[in-house]
C-alpha cells in the first residue's frame, strides 16, 4: 500500500519520491476530439457549454496530443501550452489567446481532463503496472482519505477512473510502479523503481516528459 503523496511544487520531483522509486515521468493528458457536430446535437440552447461524459469520451472521442496542438497553433512548446491551460480564466495572456484561436477553428474539440488521470492513457498505465506479473492493484485517495485494493481484471477503466474525483495514487502489489493524478493540473505522474522509465514510456507511445534532478512541478504546471 502506498499512501497518496503530497508533492512540494518548489522542490525537485525526484527528491520527493517514496523509498525504492528511482525515476519519474510527467504524462500529458491528451486533448479530446469528439465527432463533428457532437456538441451541437447535445446543446439545449446556443449558449450551453457541453463537456463529454466519461462514457462519451471513451467510446466516441479521439485523443489529440499536445505535440499536435502545438504544431497547428502559434504555441511553441509544451511549457507555453501548459501556461495556456493554466490561464484559462485569464483571457489576456498571450498563451491563452493562441490556444483559444486554435479551438475557435476546431469545433467539438475539448481541453484535457483535469485533476484525475485521463481515460485515454489509463489502459496503458494499467499495462505498465501489470507488466511484471502483478494482478492486484492498490489505491489511496486524499479527498475522502480512503484506500483499498482490487483485482485488475475485475474493474473496467471507467470504474477505476471513478475511484476518486481528484487526487488518487495507484500502485501494483510489488510496488514496481505507481501513478498519481496531480490536483489542478492536466498531468499524471508515473513513478518506477527502474531507472529506465523512458523505455517504458516509449513502449506504449505515451506523451511524456522524463524527470531529471532539476524537474519541478512548478516549472511545468
Amino acid at each position: 500500500m502506498l499512501d497518496y503523496i503530497r508533492l512540494d511544487w518548489d522542490l525537485p520531483i525526484l527528491s520527493q519520491l517514496p523509498n525504492g522509486f528511482k525515476s519519474a515521468a510527467i504524462l500529458l493528458h491528451p486533448f479530446i476530439q469528439m465527432p463533428s457536430g457532437w456538441e451541437k446535437s447535445k446543446r439545449e440552447n446556443p449558449y450551453q457549454h457541453i463537456y463529454p461524459s466519461d462514457e462519451e469520451m471513451f467510446n466516441l472521442g479521439e485523443p489529440i496530443s499536445w505535440k499536435e496542438v502545438i504544431s497547428k497553433s502559434n504555441l511553441r512548446s509544451y511549457k507555453e501550452l501548459s501556461v495556456a491551460l493554466q490561464t484559462l480564466t485569464d483571457t489576456s495572456s498571450d498563451e491563452y489567446k493562441k490556444l483559444a484561436s486554435y479551438l475557435k477553428v476546431n469545433p467539438d474539440f475539448y481541453y484535457p481532463e483535469e485533476d484525475r488521470t485521463s481515460l485515454f492513457i489509463l489502459n496503458s498505465l494499467l499495462k505498465i503496472l501489470c507488466s511484471k506479473g502483478a494482478n492486484t492493484l492498490y489505491f489511496s485517495e486524499l479527498i475522502h482519505d480512503t484506500n483499498g485494493s482490487f483485482k485488475v481484471n475485475d474493474m473496467s477503466s471507467l470504474e477505476i477512473a471513478n475511484l476518486s474525483p481528484n487526487e488518487l495514487i495507484i500502485t501494483d502489489e510489488n510496488m514496481d510502479f505507481a501513478f498519481m493524478g496531480i490536483y489542478d493540473s492536466f498531468i499524471t505522474l508515473l513513478l518506477a523503481k527502474d531507472t529506465n522509465i523512458e523505455d517504458t514510456i516509449k513502449s506504449l507511445n505515451l506523451e511524456a516528459l522524463i524527470c531529471d534532478k532539476e524537474t519541478y512541478l512548478n516549472s511545468f504546471i
